[in-house]
């Protein structure tokens, strides 16, 4: 996994004097180069030796191993990873922001394929090919999603059940068996009816699969399996885009290796679309 996105990935879990170090890194990765350990703990107001017991924490040998696998990172990507498109460009930028844009999508998409390992993925692809049924939800945002993928797993002939009312989906849930799966759409995994939906569905018997931003969240610790998305940005408008398009990818990604495992599944998709279009046509 690349450095910068251990980083942000387990920045959560971090004391306060490595939450600092970390944010000075993210902040800071294309300048990282001229600093030395010392230097950074300088900066900061620490000891040279919490930078060298970050740099361990996250899997290197030191301070230099991990200054010089994120100065390859940053030049991989050819630009600065912290940084976004200008709050207020010129008209002539037009074209630089539409690019930069495009490279910050480019990176979380990168980031966030890094960020789920395929045998998580697999196993999850598995998990909603066997089960009975599909269980879908999301609020907000959130629910925008949720209700397309909802409709995609039903148009590959898969039982799906939709809402985006945690009380209608509560009820619904007294259908839930053991092996039917729950699918929880949660940026942020901070809210209390998605635990209250998901601790219920797993004493149903039932696997729940969350999906939320690659951070440390309760819902995403207390579900069975999950996916993840990665999308920085110092502009919040510009995350929002990022998170939206990363996910949507994903979503894609996943879609197109159910109908890959299983051919059942894919026939019965051209069935349902030859339908659909049958529909519109009449």
């Amino acid at each position: 996994m690349p450095p910068l996105v251990k980083i942000r990935s387990e920045r959560d879990h971090m004391s306060a004097i490595e939450r600092r170090i970390a944010d000075f890194i993210l902040d800071n990765a294309h300048l990282l180069r001229d600093y030395s350990s010392q230097q950074l703990a300088s900066a900061l107001g620490i000891s040279q030796s919490s930078v060298v017991k970050f740099s361990q924490k996250l899997g290197f040998k030191g301070y230099p191993d991990l200054k010089y696998s994120i100065g390859q990172a940053v030049a991989r990507a050819g630009s600065d990873p912290a940084a976004g498109p200008p709050s207020a460009a010129p008209a002539n930028d037009y074209d630089q922001l539409a690019e930069r844009l495009r490279l910050s999508r480019t990176a979380a998409d990168e980031e966030t394929r890094l960020a789920n390992p395929q045998a998580d993925v697999e196993t999850i692809v598995q998990l909603v090919d066997a089960a009975p049924k599909l269980f879908v939800y999301g609020l907000g945002d959130d629910g925008l999603y949720a209700r397309e993928f909802a409709m995609r797993l039903s148009l590959l002939g898969m039982l799906t059940v939709h809402h985006a009312d945690p009380i209608l989906m509560m009820a619904n849930l007294s259908a839930a068996r053991a092996g039917d799966v729950l699918l929880v759409f949660s940026e942020f995994g901070k809210l209390p009816q998605l635990f209250q939906l998901s601790r219920q569905f797993q004493d149903m018997g039932g696997k729940v699969v969350s999906i939320t931003r690659h951070s440390a969240n309760p819902l995403r610790a207390h579900a069975d399996a999950s996916l993840v998305v990665c999308a920085h940005d110092p502009a919040p408008h510009v995350a929002q885009l990022l998170y939206r398009s990363a996910l949507q990818s994903l979503l894609d990604f996943v879609f197109v290796l159910l109908c890959h495992a299983n051919p059942d599944r894919h026939r019965q998709l051209g069935v349902n679309l030859e339908r659909i279009e049958h529909l519109i046509d009449t």
